[in-house]
């Protein structure tokens, strides 16, 4: 593979999943550089195979000469593709593009069909009585914890939180922190984050914490699937840096969902981003095949203890 360009910079858990598709990457940065120059190191890079892909990965202007000679390589059996295909197919999130002058591609982005979105709710149905059979055990005995470890807090952890079209809701949590975790200033919680007590790291970890959320669900504020809600204060902050932000509250939000599977947790503007990228990709293909690969992948991180 040859990503021509550094338009869209790939994570390093990214690289090491592409490694399952491709033996070998290549970079050729194409800002300011001469086009012939660009064309005479992808033929070294072919040089030695020349069954590779092409990514098209950058801002600039693809000149006259560099397009002709990929359509005709494209003749030979070398393919080419754009970054948000290749995103796309590969990598299963939507590309963003920080290109702000052309934003049609968001025009892919739509509400669920009244079709869909009753199915999501059938699924969120049988969904939360199947669930609330085996977690009933575990959330007594969940209360019985937070009540010995960290007596001096309240059992549920109530926070409003932007839902759909950016409205706010009451969203219901199992305290895992110290009571005032926060001193007043919001924070973001972390992997291994010093503020949770020992069960309440436990309950994180095999995502138990959300469990009470299931009342968001009965309620219609929450899908069992869709993107994770988050607060008004980081709405905000993330709208500043990514103005497109709030097409993820086209939809409910969900207990778990596609970005959560494969983009673990996130600390900053840029982990939201990429968080956004995958959210927006469900949002776009979302079926019910998806909706139960969802739930089978997030089985996987509750038993694997791969939540945050």
């Amino acid at each position: 593979m040859i990503v021509l360009g550094m338009q869209y910079l790939f994570t390093s858990l990214e690289l090491e999943t592409l490694k399952d598709y491709f033996d070998k990457i290549d970079f050729i940065d194409y800002k300011n550089k001469n086009p012939k120059d660009v064309i005479n190191e992808i033929n070294i890079y072919l040089e030695d195979n020349k069954d590779r892909l092409i990514i098209l990965n950058t801002k600039a202007e693809i000149s006259n000469n560099l397009l002709s000679y990929l359509t005709k390589l494209e003749l030979n059996g070398v393919k080419y593709l754009t970054i948000s295909k290749f995103l796309e197919k590969y990598l299963y999130k939507f590309h963003i593009n920080d290109n702000r002058v052309d934003v049609s591609y968001l025009t892919a982005i739509k509400r669920f069909s009244l079709r869909q979105y009753i199915l999501k709710r059938l699924i969120d149905f049988v969904g939360v009585a199947f669930v609330l059979i085996f977690s009933s055990p575990v959330m007594l005995y969940a209360i019985y914890k937070i009540k010995k470890e960290s007596p001096s807090g309240d059992i549920l952890f109530i926070q409003n939180r932007i839902g759909i079209n950016g409205k706010e809701f009451k969203c219901y949590k199992f305290r895992s922190m110290r009571p005032n975790a926060e001193e007043g200033k919001p924070q973001f919680a972390s992997k291994d984050d010093d503020r949770t007590f020992a069960w309440g790291e436990t309950m994180r970890k095999f995502r138990f914490d959300e469990l009470p959320q299931l009342w968001n669900v009965i309620k219609g504020d929450m899908h069992l699937i869709g993107p994770r809600p988050e607060r008004k204060y980081w709405v905000e902050q993330f709208e500043k840096e990514i103005p497109y932000y709030n097409e993820r509250h086209i939809v409910r939000p969900g207990i778990t969902g596609w970005a959560q599977i494969k983009y673990p947790y996130g600390e900053n503007e840029e982990d939201a981003k990429h968080k956004l990228m995958y959210d927006l990709y469900y949002i776009k293909n979302w079926s019910v095949a998806f909706e139960f690969l969802v739930v089978w992948k997030t089985s996987f991180v509750v038993f694997g203890k791969k939540g945050v």
